[in-house]
Formats: structure tokens, sequence, C-alpha cells
């Protein structure tokens, strides 16, 4: 009998989470194109309630009961994400796309060191916090990060810690359902700063295509894909499986965008990817000693 046969789940919620990333980095460099016209919260604004259209209609959320077990599980998860998007997406107006998306992920990998009780992970701590140095603001150069730009990422980062935390519940208590009801709740958090962008906005054929284009792909189709891989893995495998995110958003940046970062940059995203592989790694070992 062979008892080294992958787990089916394990292997479609890698796949999952891989997409996802795919998705939400595309979708991001397609964003930066609106911002112009709609401002990043506009787009924000655009981006989720596309998306909570599109999810609503799919998993008919009509047929689920306004009771208190769907409050208590769609308004954390849903102020958490829309509050995290419109973050991230004023934080990209001003930095690089895979710098923004290097100084969020110290939400999720502080979920996961906070999860901890070994002294071992204090090594990636301090990794994490090297290659954070690396990439905020902290020189007077020509390739400076805006400050500005690197607060509204961190603040995106706790928003992704928190996500993450009620994403679990959400999934739990909601089932399929969660992201299109997150996305509502998301999208009236972001109306009011977002509106204002909205009614301004000169809207062709192209817009709105590009419009239904980021909600799909920045939205509808990973949060779906997360949400997926959310249920049915932990916390820290999935924080692990996501820590190549800020690499693929700096390519993504480099190759739509033009987005040039210095070596010292990469070296900085490289660091918070490694110190994000080595704590899931580590508590892997440990559950697997434990086993």
């Amino acid at each position: 009998m062979n008892t080294m046969q992958p787990n089916p789940n394990a292997l479609s919620s890698l796949l999952a989470v891989l997409l996802a990333m795919l998705s939400i980095t595309l979708g991001a460099s397609l964003a930066k194109s609106l911002f112009p016209l709609l401002g990043a919260a506009g787009t924000t604004l655009f981006r989720l309630g596309c998306a909570a259209l599109l999810l609503s209609l799919v998993f008919r959320i009509w047929r689920a009961p306004l009771d208190r077990r769907t409050l208590l599980g769609a308004i954390p998860y849903g102020l958490s994400l829309g509050a995290m998007n419109l973050l991230f997406y004023l934080a990209i107006a001003r930095i690089p796309l895979g710098v923004a998306l290097a100084i969020e992920f110290i939400g999720p990998l502080t979920v996961a060191l906070l999860s901890s009780r070994h002294r071992a992970d204090f090594i990636w701590l301090i990794l994490a916090i090297a290659g954070l140095l690396l990439l905020l603001p902290l020189r007077a150069t020509q390739q400076a990060i805006d400050p500005l730009g690197a607060a509204l990422a961190l603040g995106a980062g706790l928003f992704w810690g928190l996500y993450m935390l009620t994403g679990k519940r959400a999934g739990a208590l909601l089932g399929a359902q969660a992201p299109a009801l997150g996305m509502w709740v998301g999208t009236l958090l972001v109306l009011p700063f977002g509106l204002e962008g909205a009614i301004e906005a000169s809207f062709t054929v192209p817009v709105i295509l590009t419009i239904i284009g980021v909600g799909l792909l920045s939205s509808a189709i990973p949060y779906s894909l997360e949400m997926f891989a959310l249920r049915r893995l932990p916390l820290k495998s999935y924080g692990i499986l996501t820590s190549g995110e800020p690499a693929m958003g700096a390519l993504m940046g480099l190759v739509w965008l033009g987005e040039q970062l210095p070596p010292s940059q990469w070296l900085g995203i490289a660091a918070i990817i490694a110190a994000s592989m080595g704590t899931t790694w580590q508590a892997g070992r440990r559950q697997a000693g434990s086993a």
C-alpha cells in the first residue's frame, strides 16, 4: 500500500492559492490604469461592487437568511476586506506594486508569528524586520519609497491579518457565500471614500470592460479561491502558500507597469518571503514531531 500519495485537499488548496495570487496581481496591475479616471478609492469601490454583484449572481446570496449567524460572519469579514482593499489601492497609487505587497505581507506574517510560542521563530521575525527596513523610506535617496504609501501598505497588512482571521470564521459560518456577502459589506465601507471619483468619471465601453476585468481578477476570482483554501488549510499553511505574492507582484509591476526596483528592494522582498516560508516550515516540522 502506497502511503505517500498526495492529499487531494492539499493539492487543490495549493492550486487555488497559486491561481488567486496570479489573478490578484494581474488585477492590481490592471486597476492602476483606472486611477487617473476614478482615483484609487473610486477604483476600489467599483472593484468591490462589481465583484459583489458577480458573486451574488453565482452563489444566489438572496437565499441566505439575514439572521444573526449571517451578520456575525459577514460584517467583520467584510469590514476587514474593504479596509484592506482601500488602503492597498491607496498605497499602490504611491509606491510600486511589489513593494506594497511585500510591506502588506507583514500582516499575515505577524499572524503566523503571534501564534507561535517558540524562541526560534525570532530568527524569522528578525529577517522580516530586516526586509522591511530595506523597503521602508529610511534613506533620502532618489529611489526612496513614499512614506505615506508605505504607511498605507502597512495599514493594509494589518487588515490582511484580520481578513485571514475573520475569513476563516466567515467560511465556517457562511460557506461559499461568504465572499459575496463580505464584498457587499466592504463596498458599503468604501462607498463614502470612492463616491466622488465614481460620480465624476466618464464611463466608456473600454472603461466599463476594464472595471469588470478588475472586479473579476482582483476580487471575485481570487477571494473565492482563497475562501476555498482557507476552509481547508491551517492559517500557517495559508501563510506560506501566499508568501510568493510580493515577488509575483513585483514581476507584474515590472512587466505591465514598467516599475523598476533597485537591488535593495528586491532583497527586502526576498527577505520577507523567506521569513514567511521559514516560519511556516518550522511550524510544520513541530506539528509533524508532535504527531
